[in-house]
């Protein structure tokens, strides 16, 4: 039998070592040693039954599968494999998709999948005049898959139907019956005890409102009572308690918009959601396009929402009229929930956290009316996050200013909290040193105490003014605008990875999230004395903070867990949700399918749909949906949904855990596939491997004959000796030149590891062949991702190994994209303008952290994203030479979002233009240099693309 699978490349092969590039294997059908067929990927592979030829098509880097209507270099083409000369010959020319070759009856054509009409159907060539192509189905609208062929007679689906086929007459539908035992009772009990995305604590500081898996939960703080309080195939998110606590709000994405609902308690003596028997849910805010994230005013009197995505509106629920405060041309969408703002105390302001673009946020302060508003940061830094403090004359904030910052535009950044005071009184009592502030303390205390013993006089006076603080309203902020700028200060001791952060009540502590290493913990740190300590070890992935309305207790939401943190102790109690819910896993499917439609459908970056009738696919494609059985498939029929969009970033997804599953660990070495006897033998020792050690003296050629006593015979996978050994202590026993034996103990890494280290061994090698084939004259660097670490790799070498050479080949292959184009753009096109001497010698120049000489760009078909803007910018902007592959267009930003049974989905939310004001999605780039790395070439050791950079670079620095 023959499959692919990532496993390892031959030691000789010469492309970059990446998972999604598979190799071809053999096993006998009785099981045994695996072989390595092919080290270069071939996929649906077909063998001829005299077994001297195969068919196959190949796979030149990564983009869904499902993806159709594409014409660029990374789509699929037909290849033939001659067995005994190594020969690999392209069959197919067609720019789009060709795929899914099978073998004629006669041995001297092919059958296959092409895209050549603007959707898939049936084509045959002959083997020996290839430019001979025939198209022998005419379906429309849909995909022809799965093309198979037994005695003569084709097999394949199309619109989720199975068709014979045979050469000559029209597909037949192949009449299927399945009998089974009728399934009435589609639904089961899941366990709710944790995946909560939100939550909010209530005013009373009783009870927790929470979502988990799309659906409206309440628990009590303890968590010893906690209840559903919704029940929709839709999902809920944005939670939110009504100011007086009385109701919980949320939005539902129902009858194709998303609208605001509340709940309310039916009963008066129910005084807890978290123990109610009878609910009712009301439609709070509702309109004819989509409507999100409620967020009362403290007064009860105002909601603030999200319509269209891009609206930000106030609406009065006593008089019904609502005000406009943001409008689309001051907001743009990325992902639902992507706004962010909070009320004042006296519910007359709100605190907006405002993206400008997506490389800048600022601070906005907006009047309830929208007649006053004031940007109160100006900083061109990501400022985001903001929190009012206190009676609202102060508000703090997370910025980036002062951190490191990734290279990347929209790469990870380490921020501090800032705090900003709105009036000057404030900010005055704020800069008090502690002994200042102590003072002023004792003197109010003071102040109060004689105050308490005059009302003690009259008792009755007492009662009546505790009864009117009770009533008093919340007094206007009157803020002194002016100068603000001034009255800001950073409050955080140390930049660093910010996930939270809250004050205490006194305005005496802060308390945040944050990492340092790997996990989040909580932290504290005294405002006025600056000492910083770490509160509670957490070791969370995310997470965030809320107080109840008291400010006495601060509750966690981490990693899908509720906790209640007391600061004083330094310590976190779970609160332990028990619940169950009735999941309609197809009804829920239902709804997603909508979702995604109606999502895509309001946030693609194009209003054409590149050309796809949308509303014509919803029909055509949830027709499906009762028919899925399992959420595998369900991400399978999306990816096919979206991929009528001919649109990069897009698809579907879906991944589950399975409980001990198999996991091969590596020894560090490269096998012989041409040793046929007992053994594992050594084609190499991969360098900084398990069995990299100078104390080993291992080398090539020698045989690894058993593992932990047990001989490796021909009969057995290799890999099974290696499964779920990972970091255990490995007894390894080996016979080298002249029958020499000797053991040794490893403990083997992961194949995550193994991945690093050959891309490592590749950058070397190519690195090692320029400096050969140039003389020394030339450096080479390899950019795998457009990312901060990628950055300032090549930045280190480029700068300092290389800073002699006078040229460097800047190698973007298999880019896999980010977010980094322009700092490369202006690192790569330095311009020499001064220089710093003394009467020996030149001591340096300007400008000093760019490069000024020459660099080529090596690109293929698998630069991807940012890669792809790579690309196009250096092309765009003349910096050098490309040499390779065309890159195809997918310049654009992904939109993923998390469905609520756990699986991903994505559309393209935003894209890009370039300098002509073309759309860069679909929009290849072409290399000046047309160099494709031929399948038997590369296998055998040779980059015919880095050989010809080499000569072409050094053409131009001689």
């Amino acid at each position: 039998m023959i499959f692919g699978a990532a496993r390892q490349d031959d030691v000789q092969h010469r492309q970059y070592p990446l998972s999604r590039q598979p190799e071809l294997y053999s096993v006998p059908v009785t099981a045994g040693r695996v072989s390595q067929v092919l080290t270069v990927p071939a996929e649906d592979v077909q063998v001829h039954t005299d077994g001297t030829q195969m068919i196959y098509h190949d796979k030149k880097g990564f983009e869904d599968t499902f993806r159709k209507h594409h014409t660029s270099a990374i789509t699929r083409d037909i290849w033939k494999y001659d067995t005994k000369s190594g020969e690999h010959t392209m069959l197919t020319t067609f720019k789009g998709e060709d795929r899914n070759p099978v073998f004629g009856a006669d041995g001297k054509s092919t059958y296959y999948l092409s895209e050549a009409s603007g959707t898939f159907n049936v084509h045959k060539l002959n083997l020996e005049n290839p430019v001979s192509n025939e198209q022998l189905t005419e379906f429309k609208t849909h995909p022809v898959r799965f093309l198979s062929i037994g005695n003569g007679t084709m097999a394949f689906s199309y619109d989720g139907e199975l068709y014979s086929f045979e050469e000559g007459s029209e597909p037949q539908k192949v009449d299927i019956i399945v009998r089974t035992q009728s399934a009435d009772n589609t639904v089961e009990y899941v366990s709710v005890n944790g995946g909560v995305r939100e939550m909010d604590i209530s005013p009373n500081g009783k009870e927790i409102a929470f979502i988990s898996r799309g659906e409206v939960f309440s628990t009590s703080v303890d968590g010893s009572m906690t209840k559903r309080l919704t029940n929709t195939p839709e999902q809920e998110r944005f939670v939110k308690f009504s100011s007086d606590g009385n109701a919980i709000a949320y939005a539902s994405e129902r009858d194709g918009k998303w609208s605001i609902f509340k709940t309310v308690k039916q009963r008066k003596e129910e005084p807890y959601f978290f123990a109610s028997t009878l609910v009712r849910e009301d439609t709070l805010v509702t309109d004819s396009t989509d409507i999100y994230l409620p967020e009362f005013s403290p007064d009860g009197n105002l909601i603030a929402y999200i319509e269209g995505r891009r609206t930000l509106k106030v609406k009065n629920l006593k008089t019904n009229e609502t005000v406009t405060l943001l409008t689309p041309k001051e907001l743009y969408h990325f992902s639902d929930g992507d706004k962010y703002y909070q009320w004042s105390p006296d519910s007359k302001w709100l605190l907006v956290d405002w993206g400008v673009s997506l490389s800048n946020s600022e601070i906005l302060l907006i009047s309830a009316d929208g007649k006053t508003r004031k940007n109160l940061t100006e900083s061109g830094y990501y400022d985001m996050q903001p929190k009012w403090i206190g009676e609202g004359n102060q508000i703090i904030w997370f910025s980036n200013r002062n951190g490191l910052k990734s290279y990347a535009t929209s790469g990870q950044s380490e921020f501090d909290v800032y705090t900003m005071f709105l009036t000057q009184d404030a900010w005055d009592q704020f800069n008090l040193s502690k002994e200042e502030y102590d003072l002023m303390k004792l003197i109010e205390e003071g102040d109060k105490k004689d105050e308490d013993k005059a009302e003690d006089k009259d008792d009755t006076k007492k009662k009546k003014k505790d009864a009117e603080k009770k009533e008093e309203p919340v007094k206007p902020l009157k803020f002194d605008l002016n100068g603000t700028e001034d009255r800001k200060t950073r409050l955080t001791i140390h930049s660093s990875k910010l996930s939270d952060a809250v004050l205490s009540k006194d305005g005496k502590k802060l308390y945040y999230l944050t990492r340092f290493e790997e996990d989040l913990d909580l932290w504290e740190t005294e405002i006025r004395t600056k000492e910083t300590k770490k509160l509670v070890t957490l070791g969370a992935k995310s997470g965030s903070l809320q107080w109840d309305k008291k400010q006495e207790n601060l509750y966690l939401m981490a990693d899908g867990s509720i906790a209640k943190i007391d600061v004083k102790a330094g310590k976190k109690e779970p609160v332990k949700l028990k619940s169950e819910m009735v999941l309609d896993a197809d009804a829920e499917r239902r709804y997603m399918f909508d979702h995604i439609w109606l999502r895509t459908n309001g946030i693609f970056y194009h209003s054409n749909f590149h050309g796809i009738d949308w509303k014509a696919m919803r029909t055509e494609y949830e027709k499906y949906v009762p028919y899925i059985g399992n959420d595998y498939e369900f991400a399978e029929m999306i990816s096919e949904l979206l991929g009528e969009l001919n649109v990069s970033h897009a698809g579907g997804r879906y991944s589950d855990t399975i409980d001990n599953g198999d996991e091969t660990a590596s020894l560090g070495i490269f096998m012989d596939y041409e040793h046929t006897g007992n053994g594992i033998k050594i084609a190499e020792i991969i360098k900084g491997g398990p069995l990299d050690k100078a104390n080993f003296n291992l080398k090539p050629g020698m045989i690894i004959e058993k593992i932990n006593g047990e001989t490796i015979v021909p009969a057995r996978d290799v890999a099974s000796y290696l499964n779920r050994k990972k970091g255990e202590f490995m007894l390894l026993d080996l016979v080298g030149d002249n029958n020499v034996r000797k053991q040794i103990t490893v403990k083997p890494i992961s194949l995550n590891e193994e991945a690093g280290l050959l891309y490592d061994r590749w950058v070397e090698m190519n690195e090692k062949e320029v400096k050969e084939k140039s003389n020394g004259a030339l450096g080479y660097v390899h950019i795998p991702g457009m990312s901060d670490g990628p950055y300032r790799s090549i930045y280190e070498e480029m700068m300092g190994k290389f800073f002699d050479k006078k040229g460097v080949i800047v190698d973007t292959r298999f880019n896999g994209g980010g977010d980094l184009v322009a700092d490369l753009a202006m690192f790569f096109t330095g311009v020499p303008f001064l220089s710093y001497e003394t009467e020996d010698r030149v001591v340096g120049g300007e400008p000093t952290s760019r490069w000024t000489k020459p660099t080529l760009a090596m690109y293929n078909e698998s630069m991807y994203s940012d890669g792809s803007c790579f690309a196009s910018g250096y092309t765009e902007l003349k910096i050098g030479t490309t040499v390779g592959m065309p890159v195809p267009g997918t310049c654009s930003f992904a939109g993923w979002e998390r469905l609520p049974n756990g699986g991903v989905w994505g559309v393209v939310p935003v894209s890009a233009k370039n300098k002509a004001g073309e759309w860069m999605e679909n929009n290849e780039t072409d290399p000046d240099i047309l160099v494709k790395n031929q399948p038997e070439v590369i296998a055998k050791g040779r980059d015919q693309q880095l050989e010809k950079s080499i000569e072409v670079l050094m053409g131009q620095v001689k």
